[in-house]
C-alpha cells in the first residue's frame, strides 16, 4: 500500500488573533494523532551581524524579513518523512539562536505565521488552509501583553511598532492573504469551526490508501 501523504494545515491570522489557541485545541481533538507544529516566525532571517539598534529597526512584520524558502524546504521534508531542525528565535534580543529545534514526520503538519498564505510556494504545500479573523482591538491588547511579559518590551516600543509597521503591514498583507483560506474562524476559538476542522483532519487519515493532493491556488 502506498504511503499516505501528511495533512499539511496552515494556520494564518494577524499578530495576536489566537493561532496558537486553536492549534492547541486542533492537538488536543485529535487525541494521540501525532502532530509536528512549525511557525513562520522562527524563521526570521539571521540578523546576528547587525548590532542590537539596526536589528531593532527591521520591519519584521514584511514578507522579506522571513527566510520562507526555509520553511518550505522544511515542510517537503516532513511531508518526505524525513527529519528536520527548525530555527529558534530569541525575541528579547531580535536575532536567532545558534541551535534549533528537531522536529520528526508526523500524520499531521501545523504551520502557522501571519504571512504565510501570502507567499504561493508556501500555500500550495498546504491541504487545508485556516484563517483566525479577530477584532483589530483584541488583538492590539493581546500583543501588547505578550510583548510585554514574555519579550521584555516596553509599552512604548509596543505601541510604536504597532503603529509603524503591524498595522500597515497587516492592512498590506494579512488581511488580504484571507482570500487564499478554506475556513475562517471568527473572534479566535471557535468550538464548531474547529470542531469541523478535528474531524475533517480525522477522516483524512482513517480513510483507506492515498489521497489526491489538492490543485494550486
Amino acid at each position: 500500500m502506498a504511503k499516505i501523504k501528511p495533512m499539511v494545515i496552515g494556520v494564518a491570522g494577524g499578530s495576536g488573533s489566537g493561532k496558537t489557541t486553536i492549534i492547541k485545541e486542533i492537538i488536543k481533538g485529535l487525541n494521540g494523532i501525532d502532530v509536528v507544529t512549525l511557525q513562520h516566525d522562527a524563521y526570521y532571517k539571521d540578523n546576528s551581524g547587525l548590532s542590537l539598534e539596526e536589528r531593532i529597526k527591521i520591519n519584521f512584520d514584511h514578507p522579506d524579513a522571513l527566510e520562507t524558502k526555509l520553511l518550505v524546504f522544511h515542510l517537503e521534508e516532513l511531508i518526505a518523512g524525513r527529519e528536520i531542525e527548525m530555527p529558534e528565535y530569541d525575541f528579547t534580543v531580535h536575532s536567532r539562536k545558534k541551535t534549533g529545534a528537531k522536529k520528526k514526520p508526523a500524520p499531521v503538519i501545523i504551520a502557522d505565521g501571519i504571512l504565510i498564505f501570502v507567499e504561493k510556494t508556501l500555500r500550495d504545500l498546504m491541504d487545508v488552509r485556516i484563517f483566525v479573523n479577530t477584532d483589530n482591538d483584541l488583538r492590539f491588547i493581546r500583543r501588547l501583553q505578550r510583548d510585554m511579559q514574555e519579550r521584555g518590551r516596553t509599552m512604548e516600543s509596543v505601541v510604536a511598532q504597532y503603529l509603524d509597521t503591524v498595522k500597515p503591514m497587516h492592512i498590506a498583507f494579512v488581511q488580504p492573504s484571507r482570500r487564499y483560506a478554506d475556513i475562517i474562524i471568527p473572534e479566535g476559538h471557535n468550538i464548531v469551526s474547529t470542531g469541523v476542522v478535528v474531524n475533517m483532519i480525522k477522516q483524512t487519515i482513517t480513510d483507506a490508501g492515498t489521497r489526491p493532493l489538492r490543485g494550486k491556488r
